[in-house]
C-alpha cells in the first residue's frame, strides 16, 4: 500500500488567506436553518409538509361546492321569500372563514425560538450555586455528555426553573444550542424549538404552538360546525324528497345521490374533527398541551400551569398573542467559503492546511489539527522502536497496526520525521 501526501501548506500566504471567504448580505429566511418554506419574501412561514395543506383545503371546499350546487337548489324552492338563499350563502361564507383560519394557523410563525450561534458559556449558567442535586449529578456523572461532539461538554443537560412556585426541569437542545423554555419542545419535522409546543399537525402542515394554537382550535371547531350544518340540511333534503315523492329512504338516496354522499362524508368527518374539538376543549380547560397530555399525564394537583378553568380559558382566547421572536426579512451577513477551509473564532480567521492522502485510489482529508496528533504518534512510535519494544495497540480501527504504521510512514516522509522508524 503506497501513501502519497499532497500539501498546499507551502503555497499558502497571507493574501490567499484573506480571500478564502466573502461576506454577502441576504434575508434571514434565505439562510434559515429550519425546514420551513417561505413565501412572499418571508412574510408567510409554512412547514415542510405544505402539500398536505392543499389536500386539507380540497377536503373542505369540495363538499361545500357539491352542497351548494346539487343539494341547496331544492331547499331554495322549498323556502320562499329569499330564505332559501341563505342555505347557499351561509356555508359559502363560513367556508371562506375556515380557509382564512387555516392560513392563519399554517402560514405564520408558531412560536419558533431563535437558535444560538454557539453553545452558552459555562459561566453564563452560573457557578453552581443553588443548583439542584439531580442537575449536579447529571452534569458530573454523564459520560455520554462529556463525549458530546458539539463541544458543549460543560453544559448540564437539564436545568431547574420555577413555574408558579413549582420546580420544572428544562432540557438543553443540542440543535438550537439553548435551554428550552418551559413547555417548549423541538419539532423533528420542522427542526425548530417551538414555544408552548402542542403538536405538529400534518393536516395544516405546521407546528401548533403559542402563536397559532388559538387559530388552530377555532379552525377545528369551525370545521366541526360546518360539517354538522351540511349533515343536517342534507338530511332535511332527503326528508323532503321522501315526503314529496312518497318513497322510502333508499329511493330518496337514489333521487339525490349528492345528499347521500354528503351524509356519509360529513358523518365520518364529524367524528374526527368533533372528537378533536372535544379533546382540545378538555386541554384548554386544564391548561395542557397535547404533548404534555401524552407524555406527562398531568392531573389537577401536579400541573404547574393550571390556573383554574376561567384563567385557563382566558389565557388561550383573551390573552395577547406575543410578537414573533424572528424577523425573517431582516438582512444578515452570510459567509461563503472558497478555496482553503477556514475557521472563525473570536473575530479572527485561522487558516487550516488541507492535506490529501491517496491510498489505493481513495482520498482522505486531513487538516492541521489532526496532523499534530499524527506527529505525536510518530514520535511515540519512534521512541518505542528505539527502545526495542513492541508498539502499543491502538483503538483507531480494526485493520491492524501494520496499515496504520504504513500511513504514518507516508506522513513521516513528508515532514522529515521517518528516520527513527523501522519497517514492520
Amino acid at each position: 500500500m503506497e501513501g502519497k501526501v499532497v500539501s498546499d501548506h507551502d503555497n499558502m500566504n497571507k493574501d490567499t488567506t484573506e480571500k478564502e471567504y466573502k461576506v454577502t448580505i441576504k434575508r434571514a429566511y434565505k439562510v434559515w436553518q429550519g425546514k420551513n418554506i417561505f413565501f412572499f419574501g418571508g412574510r408567510l412561514v409554512f412547514g415542510p409538509d405544505i402539500k398536505s395543506l392543499i389536500l386539507t383545503i380540497l377536503l373542505i371546499v369540495t363538499p361545500v361546492i357539491l352542497f351548494c350546487v346539487c343539494v341547496s337548489q331544492r331547499l331554495i324552492h322549498e323556502f320562499p321569500n329569499g330564505l332559501g338563499i341563505a342555505f347557499v350563502v351561509i356555508p359559502a361564507v363560513f367556508t371562506a372563514y375556515i380557509v382564512l383560519l387555516l392560513f392563519l394557523t399554517s402560514g405564520r410563525d408558531p412560536g419558533i425560538i431563535p437558535r444560538n450561534a454557539r453553545p452558552p458559556d459555562p459561566e453564563d449558567e452560573g457557578d453552581g450555586a443553588g443548583m439542584s442535586m439531580s442537575t449536579y449529578m447529571s452534569m458530573s456523572m454523564s459520560v455520554d455528555w462529556a463525549a458530546n461532539p458539539n463541544g458543549a461538554s460543560t453544559i448540564p443537560p437539564t436545568k431547574d426553573v420555577c413555574v408558579n412556585g413549582k420546580i420544572v426541569k428544562v432540557k438543553y437542545c443540542h440543535t438550537c444550542m439553548l435551554y428550552r423554555p418551559p413547555r417548549c419542545s423541538h419539532c423533528s419535522i420542522c427542526n425548530n424549538c417551538v414555544e408552548r409546543f402542542d403538536h405538529h399537525c400534518p393536516w395544516v402542515g405546521q407546528c401548533i404552538g403559542k402563536r397559532n394554537y388559538r387559530f388552530f382550535f377555532m379552525f377545528v371547531s369551525s370545521t366541526t360546525m360546518l360539517c354538522l350544518y351540511v349533515l343536517v340540511f342534507c338530511c332535511i333534503n332527503i326528508r323532503k324528497i321522501m315526503l314529496d315523492e312518497h318513497c322510502n329512504i333508499w329511493k330518496a338516496f337514489a333521487e339525490s345521490s349528492a345528499s347521500a354522499f354528503l351524509i356519509v362524508y360529513t358523518f365520518i368527518a364529524v367524528w374526527f374533527v368533533g372528537g378533536l374539538t372535544a379533546f382540545h376543549m378538555y386541554l384548554i380547560s386544564t391548561n395542557q398541551t397535547t404533548y404534555e397530555n401524552f407524555r406527562y399525564r398531568y392531573d389537577g394537583k401536579t400541573n404547574p400551569h393550571n390556573r383554574g378553568f376561567v384563567g385557563n380559558v382566558a389565557e388561550i382566547f383573551f390573552s395577547k398573542i406575543p410578537a414573533s421572536r424572528n424577523n425573517f426579512r431582516a438582512k444578515v451577513k452570510d459567509l461563503s467559503f472558497s478555496g482553503l477551509s477556514t475557521s472563525l473564532s473570536r473575530g479572527r480567521t485561522t487558516p487550516k492546511t488541507s492535506i490529501d492522502i491517496e491510498t489505493g485510489g481513495k482520498r482522505q482529508a486531513v487538516d492541521a489539527e489532526e496532523l499534530d496528533d499524527i506527529q505525536s504518534q510518530i514520535g511515540s512510535i519512534a521512541s518505542l522502536d528505539r527502545c526495542g519494544t513492541e508498539p502499543r495497540h491502538t483503538n483507531l480501527g480494526q485493520n491492524g497496526d501494520w496499515e496504520i504504521t504504513r500511513d504514518i510512514h507516508a506522513l513521516a516522509a513528508e515532514f522529515g520525521s521517518h528516520q527513527g522508524l523501522k519497517d514492520t
